[in-house]
């Protein structure tokens, strides 16, 4: 779960709503500052939200990109049905939908986390919509379940207990004093989700399978980083997925596994200038 440091939008952040060909998703969204080099997606992570990057959107607006962070279906403040489409291609199609309701050319992508296996499957879905993946603390399958993330325990929370609950006994488990505001925060954000969605979000964490073949076959041009000391899919994992994408692992200093919110500065130091290769242009 990424925390946000403050709840206050930066200078040039603006909320919005996306209305697309799949319906309407909350957003975040910040415009080029000078030359315009494209437009950028950020698709957040489990039990995340689109204000995991609000202090990126600034950083990459002033590199000459368009931003677009966004609540997945069901997350936070955009709406999910019990009966929608929560699957992996499911999520994978609302990431193209929004990028396709705000610019017409081919995307830069990138997938926090879970969020991961969403860009992932975005790219096996269409391709030719993005011009480059990158893959920021995830894996090239699911999690799975351990003790230190007990995601199947979830599961059965899930389907026994109100979100109210299963909030009040994670952050009893995390054992962290939070300011007053931002604990208000991640109530609201957690409760407001809608159940089916976090269920298979959770789901998909435990059970996804393997795809990384199929988006390297795709010969898009791929990113991948994680924070120095993140603690979700080991560091080997990640260092093979990336070699099966022929780059090797940018490590932000001063970061865990929210990188976009513990150090926001480095992430776009390491990020930016891929962005703006010279084989991008065009």
């Amino acid at each position: 779960m990424s925390v946000p440091k403050t709840l206050v939008l930066p200078a040039g952040v603006t909320s919005t709503v996306v209305d697309t060909s799949r319906g309407p998703f909350a957003a975040l969204v910040a415009s080029a500052g000078g030359d315009r080099h494209g437009h950028v997606l950020l698709v957040p992570g489990w039990t995340g939200s689109k204000e995991d990057f609000a202090a990126l959107l600034p950083l990459l607006a002033d590199a000459g990109f368009d931003v677009t962070a966004y609540d997945q279906r069901g997350q936070y403040e955009t709406p999910g049905a019990p009966d929608d489409d929560y699957s992996l291609e499911g999520f994978g199609a609302d990431a193209l939908a929004v990028a396709s309701a705000r610019d017409a050319a081919p995307s830069h992508l990138l997938g926090h986390s879970f969020g991961g296996l969403v860009a992932q499957a975005a790219v096996r879905v269409a391709a030719s919509a993005w011009r480059s993946l990158s893959l920021l603390c995830t894996g090239p399958a699911a999690l799975g379940d351990s003790p230190g993330r007990p995601l199947t325990t979830m599961i059965r929370a899930l389907d026994s207990l109100s979100l109210a609950e299963v909030h009040r006994r994670r952050e009893l488990m995390a054992g962290v004093e939070r300011p007053a505001e931002i604990a208000a925060f991640l109530e609201r954000r957690f409760c407001a989700n809608a159940p089916a969605s976090l269920r298979a979000m959770t789901d998909h964490l435990v059970r996804a399978v393997d795809g990384l073949d199929a988006v390297a076959a795709s010969r898009l041009r791929f990113w991948v980083g994680r924070g120095a000391r993140d603690d979700a899919w080991p560091h080997d994992v990640q260092d093979a997925m990336a070699a099966r994408l022929g780059v090797t692992v940018q490590v932000i200093d001063g970061a865990a596994h929210s990188p976009a919110v513990e150090n926001p500065e480095a992430l776009a130091a390491a990020w930016v200038p891929f962005l703006l290769s010279p084989r991008f242009a065009g």
